[in-house]
C-alpha cells in the first residue's frame, strides 16, 4: 500500500516512522509545513516531520500553498493509496482528497464531533474531561468533519498533560492504523456519519492565552497549566513583572496560612490565593532568566513577593 503522508509536530513524526517500519506499506512521499527562520542566528527550523522524513530518504514537499501546480504535477507522478494526515495544520483541497486511490485518511486526537479544529488536547484538558481518544476519519473539505472510520478511547489521568496525553494518543493511533489501513482496503470497515449538531470546534492557542488571572479558579489555573505545558505555558504578572508558572500544584486550604496576604513566598513554594483555593507555584521563570525552585525565589526575590 503506497501512502502519502501529512503532518508537522513531533508525534506526527513518530507515526510517520512508524508508518515506514512497516514492511507491508510503502511511504511515497511526505507533505509538512515550510521550514522557518529562526529568529537568532538566521538558522534555519524545519518540522520534525521533514526532519523524519529526510532521514528516510522520502521525498519532501513544504509547499506554501496546496493549490500549487508545481506540487499538483509532482503529487499526481505518484501512485498513492492513502493519503494519512497527522497534525499537518492546513485542510487539503479537494484535488488532493481525490486522488488517492482508496482513502484519505485523517488521526484526529479527538472523539469526533467533539471538538473539531486545532486544539484538541488543550481543549480536552482545559475543560478537565475525563475521557480523550483518536478518530480515524474520511478527510472531506470541512474542518474535521468527514465520516468516522473508528474511534478509541483513553482515560484522562490526573497528572496528564499536554505533552504525555499527546503522546498517550500519539501510541495508541500507531498500535491501530496498521489494522484501519488493512481493514478499509479489504472493505472491512463502516462509515458513521458525525452527529453536527453535537459538534464543538476549538481554536488555535495563541500566546495571549498564557496569562492567568487569580479570580479565575485554581482549578482553572491548573487545568490551563497542564492545557499549556508545551507551548505558550502560563505565566502571571506581579509588580508589572511577567512570571512563568513552571511547575505547580493545588494546596489543601485547611493548611494554608498566608498570614492576611494574597500572595505569600516562603521555601517551600509561592502561595497564591485564588477565587476558590490556593494554588503552590514549586519551579518559576522570571524574564530572561533560568528556571530556579522556590527555595531558590525565596533567597533572591523574598522582598520582592512579601514586601
Amino acid at each position: 500500500m503506497n501512502i502519502l503522508f501529512a503532518g508537522t509536530p513531533q508525534p506526527s513524526a513518530k507515526i510517520l516512522r512508524a508508518l515506514c517500519n512497516e514492511a507491508s506499506l510503502n511511504v511515497v512521499g511526505v507533505i509538512t509545513k515550510p521550514d522557518k527562520a529562526q529568529k537568532r542566528g538566521n538558522k534555519i527550523e524545519r518540522s520534525p516531520v521533514c526532519i523524519e522524513a529526510i532521514r528516510q530518504k522520502l521525498n519532501v514537499f513544504k509547499p506554501d500553498c496546496l493549490n500549487n501546480q508545481e506540487l499538483r504535477k509532482s503529487i499526481e507522478a505518484l501512485n498513492i493509496d492513502y493519503i494519512v494526515v497527522a497534525a499537518y495544520g492546513k485542510i487539503l483541497p479537494k484535488w488532493l482528497l481525490e486522488f488517492p486511490n482508496i482513502m484519505p485518511i485523517n488521526i484526529h486526537y479527538s472523539l469526533l464531533p467533539k471538538y473539531r479544529g486545532a486544539s484538541p488536547i488543550q481543549s480536552s484538558l482545559l475543560n478537565n474531561d475525563s475521557k480523550s481518544g483518536i478518530t480515524f476519519m474520511k478527510m472531506s473539505e470541512g474542518l474535521d468533519d468527514g465520516d468516522c472510520i473508528e474511534q478509541y478511547e483513553i482515560d484522562i489521568e490526573n497528572n496528564h498533560n499536554k505533552i504525555t496525553l499527546e503522546n498517550d494518543l500519539c501510541d495508541l493511533s500507531i498500535s491501530k492504523i496498521l489494522g484501519i489501513l488493512h481493514g478499509v482496503k479489504n472493505h472491512k470497515y463502516d462509515l458513521i456519519k458525525q452527529d453536527d449538531r453535537a459538534a464543538s470546534y476549538c481554536s488555535k492557542i495563541e500566546k495571549s492565552d498564557s496569562l492567568v488571572n487569580f479570580t479565575e479558579t485554581a482549578n482553572q489555573i491548573y487545568n490551563k497549566f497542564k492545557a499549556y505545558y508545551e507551548w505558550p505555558g502560563v505565566s502571571f504578572k506581579h509588580k508589572n513583572t511577567l512570571i512563568k508558572i513552571k511547575d505547580m500544584y493545588l494546596a489543601n486550604d485547611n493548611d494554608i496560612d498566608l498570614l492576611g496576604k494574597e500572595i505569600f513566598l516562603s521555601k517551600h513554594g509561592l502561595y497564591i490565593k485564588t477565587s476558590s483555593k490556593t494554588i503552590v507555584i514549586t519551579y518559576l521563570q522570571f524574564p530572561n532568566k533560568n528556571i530556579i525552585s522556590a527555595s531558590d525565589a525565596f533567597n533572591s526575590y523574598k522582598d520582592f513577593f512579601n514586601g
